[in-house]
């Protein structure tokens, strides 16, 4: 009886052994199974990383490969150097506009360009009613006495362009622009092809903060006639 207990007894004992080796080897193979799972996932976010990289590295070295921006480059200097030629040939390239518009922004005289662009876009319009409420727009915004960008023109010009303005026509502000364009070339132009920007781009100088500086008002030749010894220039 007592031997048959010690067996008994013998033999839970060995059962409880292999179940908690049992237990120990499973719970081992979980970790080390957990364990190459995160290997694995991270060498996969490494193999993504240097991937990622080299796609950035590509990219980068692509865009600025000496040719590339080379070309551009001398593609900017010969149209530069055409801008030189003719004041036409200046508003007639967008770079060439764009770089006119910095400098006479510099100078507080972009009122002139803005108008002539204006000119130009509503002598493009087909629709009848669009003409009308354009002309407006652009009559009260640069013609208009005391108007937000008051061009310079001489009293002649403000008086037909206003009489005509209830009927206008897709060549109410022909005389306008054209004087416009007359006073850029002759004044803003000549100081532009002498200007940091404009020589900064034949020299292929990168682009420098542009100072503004005041200006004097140009005079029309009809207000020469009428200036008096208490006319105040605008600075």
């Amino acid at each position: 009886m007592e031997t048959s207990l010690v067996l008994f007894s013998q033999l839970n004992m060995c059962e409880s052994k292999e179940k908690t080796f049992f237990r120990l080897m499973h719970g081992s193979g979980k970790e080390e199974t957990s364990k190459e799972a995160k290997t694995r996932a991270k060498e996969k976010r490494n193999r993504l990383s240097l991937l990622v990289q080299k796609a950035e590295f590509h990219t980068d070295t692509h865009s600025n490969r000496p040719g590339h921006s080379g070309k551009e480059s001398r593609v900017l200097l010969e149209e530069a150097k055409r801008w030189g030629e003719s004041f036409d040939k200046l508003l007639s390239h967008r770079d060439g506009l764009e770089a006119f518009t910095r400098f006479l922004k510099t100078e507080f005289s972009e009122e002139n360009i803005e108008f002539w662009k204006a000119c130009e876009d509503f002598k493009k319009i087909k629709e009848p009613q669009q003409i009308t409420c354009q002309a407006r727009a652009i009559f009260e915004k640069f013609i208009q006495n005391d108007a937000p960008q008051e061009v310079n023109l001489d009293f002649h010009t403000k008086e037909v362009i206003t009489k005509s303005i209830t009927h206008p026509t897709l060549h109410s502000f022909d005389a306008a622009q054209s004087r416009v364009y007359q006073l850029m070339e002759q004044d803003s132009y000549t100081r532009f092809l002498k200007s940091d920007i404009y020589l900064d781009l034949l020299e292929g100088r990168p682009r420098r903060p542009t100072n503004l500086r005041r200006r004097s008002r140009s005079f029309t030749c009809s207000e020469f006639q009428d200036v008096k010894s208490d006319v105040a220039i605008w600075l």
